[in-house]
């Protein structure tokens, strides 16, 4: 158990999110999860985990939109104090996307500055003003895709941006180590989730993506959360700047 410790998970309304949420809840681990605007969605999680008489709080948060974050972590600040008795969290996970699915050259810049600032830039900048609430000795998770090293056409922009997250992990988990926060990215294969539209769930998609994949299905949000939770947890005390691959052997 990890008695008095608090996470926060962006997009935790449901799909991976609230799985990774559920996990981090199930060792004890209190939890505020964001949502941009399934806010019934999100209740609902936080009901679920506080059943288990473990502490948890939503808040509304647009992940794409810089500007908004100061008014975000004052509510943080705020819901900390309020809810959980403390003023700090030890765990962030970065786990709030946005899908795209279109070929390079169809790719339009609205769409792919959609994507960047979700992907890329929020994480970016929600993770440094999230320094000044984050305990010493904490993680970060920062959540990737297979896509940023499996190539399938039609992904170019998200996959950069997944890319972009991976170099920046390392960045991250060299730069505040001096504080001993461990920072890794987690890169899970096609999971059976709505996100991107929820075209991991057509039913010929996922044959195509059984045949690739070694230990023959696909993912579960169930099989994503567990994993997550470990790298917050003491038993991953010593990995830092990792990229692990949750994808079931998929392409070996």
């Amino acid at each position: 158990m990890s008695e008095n410790k608090i996470a926060l998970v962006t997009g935790g309304s449901r799909g991976l999110g609230k799985n990774i949420a559920l996990k981090l809840a199930a060792q004890g681990v209190g939890v505020v999860i964001t949502y941009h605007s399934q806010k019934e969605a999100a209740l609902s999680v936080v009901n679920e985990i506080e059943q288990t008489c473990v502490k948890a709080a939503a808040l509304q948060l647009s992940a794409g939109e810089t500007n908004t974050f100061p008014l975000f972590f004052e509510k943080l600040s705020e819901i900390l104090s309020t809810h959980f008795g403390a003023d700090h969290v030890d765990h962030l996970i970065n786990n709030a996307g946005v899908g795209l699915h279109a070929n390079f050259d169809q790719t339009t810049e609205a769409q792919f500055d959609e994507v960047m600032n979700v992907q890329f830039k929020g994480v970016y900048f929600f993770t440094q003003q999230a320094l000044p609430f984050l305990n010493d000795d904490g993680a970060i998770v920062n959540l990737s895709s297979r896509l940023a090293q499996g190539v399938v056409p039609g992904y170019s922009a998200y996959a950069a941006m997944k890319g972009a997250i991976e170099t920046l992990t390392r960045y991250q988990a060299k730069e505040l180590a001096s504080r001993g926060i461990r920072v890794n990215s987690v890169a899970p294969g096609p999971t059976a989730t709505e996100f991107g539209g929820g075209i991991i769930l057509d039913p010929q998609y996922q044959a195509n993506i059984i045949a690739r994949t070694a230990l023959g299905r696909v993912g579960q949000p169930d099989d994503i959360g567990g994993v997550v939770a470990f790298l917050c947890s003491d038993a991953a005390r010593w990995v830092t700047a990792q990229r692990i691959e949750v994808s079931g052997g998929m392409g070996l």
